[in-house]
């Protein structure tokens, strides 16, 4: 058996290769090698000297154990691997053994995957790139030329740029100078890093930097002409033969605009200066007027022109009065010099420019224009001078010789007064509190008098009512109206009624209501004394009749008899007399006797005479109709039920005179007697 591996076969260390042809001793053997022709193989380690392997496939020698030894194990807990010590079958290892040098290498490294590669040991005379060069840098002087394609002025520009190579890192970075309301983004232009050289992966180096020569980087050509002295020491000590260097080029439009402009000065007949120091801070002050009344909305409006004397400058000044209704704009026209007269004045000069120089004027405005009743223009406007101060005068006389300074009286014309016309009242609000609304853009409440409402506080007079209207379904409803003293204010109120279909409440908030007729000139409201038994009030178009009142209204008319009509007191009176008859009978057992009859049969045939004209009722229908209502035939009937029953019979109980007989039918708070009730009806 040959233990060399054959062709296209991997050789395992440790393991020795089996021929599978079959043993001589088995049969014949095609194409075998004989064992003398084969070679020994090679030791990849172990002692030099070792003795060879025995021939395995030697006659009579047949290999029958083919076991492997552990190579896993536990120390401690944890799993750990081993070395084989023998090969398959017990056999000598020789291919997996070390020698003393590979084993103490081995104990000296650490694991790669979690550590990382060993560092070896630097020499120690080493010093690193970046402690050598440390804060070392090489500064070029350089330019560049940015062409400018949309100035009529400047075809390109210079921009001068600053090239630091940094010999710690070879990085390179481009600075220019900041240079004030340049108008361009200036400082750093290219950041620090390695520039790329070409496109095989090179970067510049400082062996490629030198003086007079063209350098590119990301497209944009530099021209170095100079460097500092430190680049240049450097550069001869490491042998570089630095070329000449060369004149910073300037840009040419930033040299054109730092030349003086040359101004042509005309000589002057008057020396400035002389005038300045003359008359500095002296002003002459004119009053003036400028008439605009003759345009749509124009006035009258007062102006101040101040005249300079150290300049010969015009200002004017617009007078500013309290309510005017103006903005307080004080200056019309700012402190100028003021054209009177143009040279060659031509059609096609602009009436309105930015500015006048001395070559389009022949004359200014001096102080020999202005006098006191004369008119001057000042830019198209005319101002009429009527007055001066002082200082003015005395000017005048000292300098000129004028002595008549009379000043001019300027008639306001008094605007004509336009009469107040109050629109009619649209019936939202108080008409008082609405009327304040036409006087003042911040109406204010109208007074109240304060006495009248401390006296009058909480004082409120309350009254029944019921409401005229055509349809049956109103007939039946009552409110109350309360009229408050303190204010003359009325709120009315319906008391709710169940299954009545009507929701109750409110039904007029508190306000005061004036009269039929009256007008919001001469405006009248009503007044306790208009409230009386029996009497019609209009609100707001609905019209009610006053059909009862509380004992507080009597007391207070009692009370207060000098301020209302002896016939109102009177009739109250008549009102509230049935129910004190009643409060009576009910407090004795004695039935009514006497005048109260009477006075009941009495009652009986005004309410028959007034009947008379009501034909639609019927007489027998109403009798009828309380006879069936009276169940025990007691003859009285229950107030709620009673009044019900006269609404569905159409019976007007409203009236004064039925509600005199229905407070003298009454037998106690909620009985009435319909016999004595039904006397008015007769059949």
């Amino acid at each position: 058996m040959s233990s060399e591996p054959g062709p296209g076969l991997p050789f395992l260390p440790g393991c020795a290769f089996r021929d599978p042809m079959p043993h001589p001793c088995q049969g014949p053997v095609t194409d075998r090698v004989a064992p003398e022709h084969l070679e020994p193989p090679e030791h990849t380690s172990g002692e030099a000297g070792a003795p060879p392997d025995p021939p395995l496939d030697s006659p009579g020698e047949l290999k029958t154990s083919f076991h492997r030894s552990q190579t896993l194990g536990y120390k401690n807990g944890y799993a750990l691997s081993r070395l084989p010590t023998v090969g398959i079958g017990g056999e000598r290892l020789y291919v997996n053994q070390l020698s003393q040098p590979d084993l103490d290498e081995l104990s000296n490294t650490r694991p790669v995957l979690t550590y990382g590669q060993s560092k070896l040991t630097p020499p120690s005379g080493f010093v690193p790139a970046h402690v050598a060069f440390d804060k070392k840098i090489l500064k070029f002087d350089a330019y560049f030329q940015e062409d400018v394609p949309l100035s009529a002025e400047e075809a390109y520009r210079i921009r001068q740029v600053g090239i630091y190579y940094f010999l710690e890192d070879d990085s390179i970075s481009v600075m220019e100078p900041v240079v004030q309301n340049s108008g361009l983004p200036q400082g750093k232009l290219l950041r620090r890093h390695r520039v790329p050289k070409n496109d095989r992966g090179d970067h510049y180096h400082w062996k490629d930097l030198n003086r007079g020569m063209n350098i590119t980087m990301y497209s944009r050509t530099y021209r170095i002409v100079d460097c500092d002295p430190f680049t240049q020491v450097f550069l001869e000590s490491q042998g570089v033969e630095l070329n000449p260097p060369e004149e910073m080029v300037f840009d040419p439009y930033t040299e054109k605009r730092r030349m003086p402009i040359t101004k042509y000065t005309p000589p002057l007949q008057v020396d400035r200066l002389k005038q300045f120091l003359t008359y500095d801070k002296q002003v002459l002050r004119f009053y003036a007027v400028w008439d605009d009344a003759a345009s749509m909305f124009g006035e009258r409006q007062p102006y101040i022109i101040h005249y300079y004397l150290a300049d010969d400058t015009v200002e004017v000044r617009e007078v500013y009065q309290k309510n005017d209704g103006r903005h307080p704009f004080p200056v019309l026209i700012k402190r100028q010099r003021l054209p009177k007269t143009f040279v060659d004045r031509k059609k096609t000069f602009p009436s309105c420019v930015l500015e006048i120089s001395d070559l389009e004027v022949l004359e200014w405005h001096t102080a020999k224009d202005f006098a006191v009743g004369k008119a001057t223009t000042i830019l198209g406007r005319t101002f009429f001078i009527y007055d001066c101060d002082n200082f003015t005068r005395n000017f005048y006389r000292d300098k000129f010789g004028i002595t008549d300074f009379q000043p001019v009286e300027i008639n306001k014309k008094q605007p004509e007064e336009v009469p107040q016309v109050i629109p009619p009242y649209n019936g939202f609000g108080i008409l008082e509190d609405s009327l304040q609304n036409c006087f003042s853009l911040h109406p204010k409440p109208p007074r109240k008098d304060i006495i009248k409402m401390l006296e009058n506080d909480h004082k409120v007079l309350r009254y029944q009512l019921a409401l005229e209207s055509p349809n049956p379904e109103d007939r039946k409803r009552r409110f109350i109206l309360s009229y408050f003293l303190s204010d003359d204010m009325i709120s009315i109120y319906e008391p709710r009624v169940r299954n009545s279909g009507i929701i109750g409440g409110k039904y007029l908030g508190k306000t005061r209501v004036a009269k039929p007729g009256s007008t919001t000139e001469n405006a009248t409201y009503y007044e306790p004394s208009d409230l009386t038994i029996g009497s019609a009030i209009e609100v707001f178009g609905h019209r009610f009749v006053i059909t009862g009142a509380d004992e507080y209204v009597l007391n207070y008319m009692e009370s207060n008899a000098e301020s209302f009509p002896a016939a109102a007191l009177q009739a109250l009176r008549e009102h509230f007399r049935p129910q004190q008859v009643v409060k009576e009978t009910a407090n004795s057992d004695f039935p009514m006797l006497g005048s109260s009859r009477q006075e009941l049969d009495e009652l009986i045939v005004q309410v028959q005479e007034e009947l008379k004209l009501r034909e639609y009722l019927n007489n027998k229908n109403i009798e009828e109709a309380f006879l069936q209502c009276d169940k025990d035939g007691s003859g009285t009937l229950n107030r709620e039920t009673f009044l019900d029953l006269c609404n569905r019979l159409n019976v007007p109980t409203n009236t004064t005179l039925l509600n005199k007989l229905i407070h003298l039918c009454s037998c106690g708070e909620d009985k009435i007697n319909y016999r004595d009730f039904l006397r008015a009806f007769p059949s």
